[in-house]
């Protein structure tokens, strides 16, 4: 039987990525300083088109944005088949090939990407939500292609919460909103939590509001909805993610708080960001606080573009 803990853990998470926007030529605007190269990494149930709207604000400065699909998102996507003709109990036990993918296959992903893309000087790397688990990843592997490193209400594992699981699991995520009674089919067997995003249930719709973006208008939240896709890998959020101290702990850092978070709540992103400097006291977080923001962010892009040009 599905419970709270397995749900925690698995909606709250991103050849190549999807280049959504090449930096023009000449000075980048904005900081006084040359083009950058931003490689973004989304979150669960996600896509690299989550970054649209940054990617475009960015790359009108003068900056290379390289958006991330993770395997089988965004335009690799796989949807179920019953998802398409809504027939729910086909839903439940259509088998998906997300289930077999783990954290080293996203890591893998990002880090290939890194690699090409710091062709051209070192890269802000940048997570939301479950790609700061990924980002984690990269950065214990390459720190030296790395300039900055932004998590965006994003995980931020330590020892003492290693996983997605744990930090979910933690105190400070005991008042997460997540759709717990919604999860379709068995995930222990499926390899994925699954969710009816084309749900019509008016009650279901509240609940993904209020967990992801309460405050948006009810047109831009199915804008979101219409931008995500059901399965998302159960066992990422098993993998262990704690960043190296020698290693990751060395490039510089800001978290981008959202303080009206419903799923990564405000009290549980303190704490990851805590414990990430109490390893590494010489190394802190920068934090940039967004007071009014909910978990994808804010609905205009400015606020959170200004604060990725300002890193460093």
């Amino acid at each position: 039987m599905t419970n709270r803990r397995t749900v925690l853990r698995g909606i709250t998470a991103v050849a190549g990525g999807t280049a959504l926007a090449g930096a023009a030529a000449g000075t980048a605007a904005g900081q006084g300083r040359g083009p950058r190269t931003y490689v973004l990494v989304h979150g669960t149930n996600s896509a690299g088109s989550f970054w649209a709207a940054i990617a475009r604000e960015l790359t009108l400065r003068g900056h290379r944005v390289i958006a991330v699909d993770q395997p089988l998102h965004g335009t690799e996507a796989y949807l179920p088949a019953a998802y398409q003709t809504q027939d729910l109990n086909a839903l439940a036990v259509e088998p998906t090939p997300l289930g077999r993918l783990g954290l080293d296959d996203f890591e893998r992903r990002v880090t290939r990407v890194v690699r090409r893309a710091a062709g051209d000087g070192r890269v802000v790397l940048v997570g939301h939500s479950m790609g700061g688990v990924s980002v984690s990843r990269v950065a214990s592997a390459v720190p030296h292609l790395l300039e900055h490193l932004v998590y965006m209400a994003a995980y931020c594992p330590s020892p003492a919460l290693p996983t997605i699981a744990d930090c979910m699991g933690a105190p400070e995520a005991a008042d997460a909103v997540v759709p717990d009674k919604l999860v379709v089919g068995d995930p222990a067997v499926l390899g994925v939590v699954r969710l009816n995003l084309r749900t019509g249930d008016a009650k279901a719709l509240a609940l993904f509001k209020e967990m992801m973006c309460a405050d948006y208008p009810d047109a831009a939240f199915r804008r979101v909805l219409a931008g995500l896709q059901p399965d998302e890998s159960d066992r990422v959020a098993y993998d262990r993610a704690v960043g190296e101290a020698a290693t990751w702990g060395r490039v510089p850092r800001t978290y981008l708080r959202f303080g009206r978070d419903r799923l990564i709540t405000p009290a549980l992103q303190d704490r990851m960001v805590r414990e990430a400097d109490a390893r590494t006291p010489g190394n802190r977080f920068r934090v940039v606080d967004f007071p009014a923001a909910s978990h994808i962010g804010p609905l205009d892009p400015e606020p959170v573009v200004q604060a990725l040009l300002g890193v460093g």
